[in-house]
């Protein structure tokens, strides 16, 4: 199946997950889409319910209340279902006896796929040259790329990644940023949870945040990005003293960031400079702070992080 013939096709629709284990709620009205054409991350903490969703969407675990739909059916209705949804949840669910290529053929057969297929995989996922060798000595980074080729398998035109930049060296970090996108502008609907803030910043098109069992944020990358940022000013200044005083009376809100930067909020850049120049006040940079997807996550998630370490060096 082309990924093409299914580019008007809703992709992944969650909606109103609940889960409890024991009494303990897992999902919690957990929804969100994931639209053909585009590189879906899928964010949260530990505990926020993104594995439990995977693990609900692929059939795996069932759930009190909503749907998890792939192209308008749930998973256990789907006909040879690695040529509709193709996923890669755990890296080490495999026979460590089996070669690389064996692995493939097994899951193959199973779909009525040839080797021709398996072989192609292999290449695809730069895996050729290892792929007779017993996939029980394969590094981590290579067990991901033979789980990738799994999910492939079928030339399915949705495909769903959970952590799959982790044991990946930094040429296989950049293969992958790569592949994932291409894989969206094939007309693929691509969900790829991580915990890697920079990875996602750069493969990425569209958020989910999840938290709590729900989705918290559900927005383009670039929006979630603008509004993180805000209309703060990053100010370069060796007289942070005098510029912040200077500031603060205009109005401002000033937050030191590093030895000699400051962040201004309340005031456009223009106005910092003119206030800085009547003043005085020494400065060598005035410029739009542009938020990472780091600052995104972290003020996203503040209220929904189960586990919280003590800050080195802070009283007890």
């Amino acid at each position: 199946m082309s990924p093409l013939q299914t580019a008007n096709a809703p992709g992944i629709v969650v909606a109103g997950l609940r889960k409890r284990y024991r009494a303990a709620p897992a999902l919690d009205g957990m929804s969100f889409t994931v639209r053909p054409g585009v590189v879906t991350g899928f964010l949260g903490p530990n505990g926020a319910g993104k594995s439990t969703t995977m693990r609900v969407i692929l059939g795996l675990d069932a759930v009190e209340e909503g749907s998890a739909l792939i192209n308008g059916r749930p998973y256990r209705r789907l006909r040879r279902p690695l040529t509709h949804v193709g996923a890669l949840l755990d890296a080490s669910a495999l026979h460590p006896g089996r070669s690389g290529r064996g692995h493939l053929l097994w899951l193959a057969h199973s779909q009525g796929l040839d080797a021709r297929r398996v072989d192609q995989v292999i290449e695809q996922v730069g895996l050729a040259t290892a792929a007779r060798r017993k996939a029980g000595g394969y590094s981590l980074g290579m067990r991901q790329r033979l789980g990738i080729a799994a999910a492939l398998l079928g030339d399915p035109p949705i495909v769903m990644l959970d952590e799959p930049f982790n044991g990946m060296d930094p040429d296989g970090i950049i293969w992958l940023r790569g592949f994932l996108r291409s894989l969206a502008t094939q007309g693929r609907a691509v969900l790829v949870s991580s915990h890697l803030m920079s990875e996602m910043q750069d493969t990425a098109d569209h958020l989910v945040v999840a938290g709590h069992g729900r989705a918290i944020a559900d927005a383009a990358m670039a929006d979630l990005i603008a509004a993180a940022s805000r209309d703060r000013v990053v100010l370069r200044t060796t007289a942070g003293a005098d510029a912040t005083s200077v500031l603060i009376r205009a109005g401002a809100t000033v937050a030191a960031t590093g030895r000699d930067t400051v962040t201004v909020s309340g005031l456009p850049a223009n106005r910092i400079v003119a206030l800085l120049n009547a003043g005085a006040v020494p400065f060598s940079e005035v410029s739009a702070h542009r938020a990472t997807l780091e600052d995104v996550y972290l003020e996203l998630t503040r209220e929904a992080v189960e586990f919280h370490a003590a800050t080195p060096g802070a009283p007890r």
